[in-house]
């Protein structure tokens, strides 16, 4: 099976997906600026998890998750710019949160391109695709495994089959429900929901998710 390198796997989505990753007998590869909290945290998440520097991750398999901040979203692009390679599928997870700029969490930000996924694609070397998911997705209960998931995670996309792949990773997680919401320009509605549920969640004292009714079986 392909390693599935994380950049930004020391952060709290980035960790949570590595370590629910892992525990399914994924290969995970924690990628991070600091190759010494990169080690640490593969050690922590265990199961064979390799840590390296975010360059050193990122051609280590086919599909490439980008769970990074929206101010860091950017320069780790333009860093990774010689370590992508064509026909790489870059998941990006990135929230244009207002909080990037000292904002608030529950406010998101105007991009240009539409949203970060879009934003992402326009940056990324060419024959790169862009899948955007895993947006509304709790952190802290993803780094818990003794939780158990019952949610969908929303995904994005102008290639059916880079979406069918990010699908077949989401399926590995138990608890995940992986649903194709249709081209990337949807990523900016997405991306929309993640402030929302901060402040549902801020409100209630909870990891709220989203779970789409009237859909058995999501078509791919």
């Amino acid at each position: 099976m392909d390693a599935v390198p994380i950049i930004g796997g020391t952060g709290a989505l980035g960790f949570g997906l590595a370590v629910r990753l892992a525990s399914a007998g994924v290969p995970v590869v924690i990628g991070s600026r600091d190759a010494r909290r990169a080690a640490e945290a593969a050690a922590r998440v265990g199961n064979g998890a390799e840590g390296l520097q975010n360059d050193e991750a990122a051609d280590r398999g086919p599909l490439v998750l980008l769970c990074v901040p929206f101010r860091a979203q950017s320069e780790n692009l333009t860093n990774l710019k010689e370590s992508l390679q064509p026909g790489q599928i870059l998941v990006d997870a990135t929230v244009p949160l207002a909080a990037a700029v000292s904002g608030r969490a529950t406010r998101l930000l105007g991009v240009p391109q539409g949203s970060a996924a879009q934003q992402a694609q326009e940056m990324v070397p060419v024959g790169v695709t862009v899948v955007s998911a895993f947006h509304t997705v709790s952190a802290p209960l993803l780094g818990d495994l003794d939780h158990e998931l019952d949610e969908d995670v929303l995904i994005a996309g102008d290639s059916r089959e880079a979406k069918a792949r990010v699908a077949d990773l989401v399926r590995r997680i138990g608890g995940l429900r992986p649903v194709d919401c249709g081209r990337l320009e949807v990523a900016r509605l997405i991306e929309g929901l993640t402030p929302l549920l901060i402040s549902v969640n801020v409100r209630n004292k909870t990891h709220a998710g989203i779970r789409l009714t009237g859909v058995e079986e999501p078509r791919w």
